[in-house]
């Protein structure tokens, strides 16, 4: 990250000690006295993996934070426990790998696994527990295209090909103009982009350094600044930049806060046990669109179930009719070709996943939501990956398709 100057120092310190007014009460939250890092040592991979656990559980104290109310009537995860441990087994490269590998290579500090909408199998490592809210990183991309679906079935969007522009009217003018919320899901703007997050000069760390910043619109400053390096629809780039003028669109057309819509369209209807939260651009303002939900596992694995169960609630849908089915299917450019990315979803990249067309909302250091439909099966997990840079032993999504057949 460029340095801050004079500020940099006071800057680190206020954000890995401030307690911010939106948070519950300390007492409420088992973690909450525990140390943590910066924003900063997350995205450069400077956290020690003690320090990345309290970190990443603790990630409400970073940033200004809304919650996601959960209702009175949690649905209920039956128990249907099987011994994975002895069933699981799987060669990569020719070495054999188990349950306790992944457990412990990976740094899982939480795994649940439904199948049939039960708990077959359920773990907590590092002090977690199932009153921990984790950190989502990226999974929140998943969710907040899912509240677009929401939207459109709502009647607050008209469709997918609705210009950016017609509900961010500050992007008038800029290389959004002309941008459909369909090119923005696919992340294919053609709007310039650099993702890497260790790259303190990167398009991402400017988005951070916009959040940290905490100043109303200053993220939608970055992004109107970005100039333009393809047609729309035709080159796909990953960018949380995306995500979050996907989270402006949402506010524009809602015309309420996320979170809310969130709680009201999802969390509370389908039965979250718990509050969750979700961090804020500036105090009071627009959450983050491509990360920053901290919520308990078993939520997190609802979540999965709800997007599994096609997005019906008490037999009525919240989402478009086949949302569901196309949201996690590798999505097709304007000039014909075949991309491996979703709205906004993981498509399954090794040969088992493809066959049972399953799919994954990913987060980096570790948070998946895997959803499985040929085979019922959802397992969401929270790790404490230290480094932001994909440097898991094992390949969760091998491990994935190791459960689901032990499953059969």
């Amino acid at each position: 990250m460029p340095a801050f100057g004079k500020h940099k120092v006071l800057l680190a310190a206020m954000v890995a000690t401030l307690a911010w007014p939106c948070i519950s009460a300390a007492g409420d939250y088992p973690h909450a006295s525990e140390p943590i890092g910066t924003v900063e040592e997350i995205y450069d991979g400077h956290l020690t993996p003690d320090l990345a656990v309290s970190t990443f559980r603790n990630i409400d104290r970073l940033f200004p934070v809304r919650t996601i109310k959960a209702g009175d009537a949690p649905r209920d995860l039956p128990a249907a426990p099987q011994d994975l441990a002895a069933k699981v087994s799987f060669d990569i490269d020719g070495v054999t790998y188990d349950l306790y590998d992944f457990l412990a290579l990976d740094n899982v500090t939480g795994l649940v696994v439904l199948k049939d909408g039960a708990v077959v199998y359920e773990t907590y490592q590092r002090g977690n527990t199932p009153d921990t809210r984790w950190m989502s990183m990226s999974v929140a991309k998943s969710i907040t295209s899912t509240l677009v679906g929401a939207a459109i079935r709502d009647g607050h969007i008209g469709s997918l090909d609705d210009m950016v522009v017609d509900y961010v009217p500050v992007l008038k003018g800029s290389a959004y103009d002309g941008v459909s919320i369909r090119d923005v899901l696919r992340m294919a703007s053609g709007v310039q982009w650099n993702e890497t997050y260790t790259d303190p000069q990167s398009d991402r760390r400017a988005l951070l350094r916009a959040q940290i910043s905490q100043q109303p619109d200053a993220a939608m400053k970055v992004m109107a600044a970005l100039p333009r390096a393809a047609e729309p629809g035709t080159v796909h780039v990953y960018s949380t930049g995306e995500t979050q003028v996907l989270g402006e669109v949402l506010r524009g057309a809602v015309k309420k806060p996320l979170a809310e819509y969130l709680s009201e369209k999802i969390w509370q209807p389908y039965g979250m046990e718990a509050d969750a939260n979700w961090w804020l651009a500036s105090p009071d303002g627009i959450e983050i669109g491509g990360s920053g939900i901290s919520a308990t596992l078993r939520d997190f694995a609802r979540f999965g179930q709800f997007f599994l169960e096609g997005g019906i609630i008490g037999g009525t849908p919240v989402l478009p009719d086949g949302w569901t089915e196309q949201a996690g299917v590798p999505q097709t450019l304007d000039d014909g070709t075949t991309i491996e990315y979703g709205l906004m979803w993981w498509p399954g990249w090794t040969e088992p996943s493809i066959a049972d067309k399953a799919f994954a909302a990913i987060g980096i250091q570790g948070q998946n939501i895997y959803i499985n439909p040929a085979k019922n099966i959802v397992i969401a997990t929270h790790m404490a990956q230290p480094k932001p840079v994909g440097k898991e032993p094992i390949d969760p999504l091998v491990f994935f398709d190791a459960v689901s057949a032990a499953l059969e």
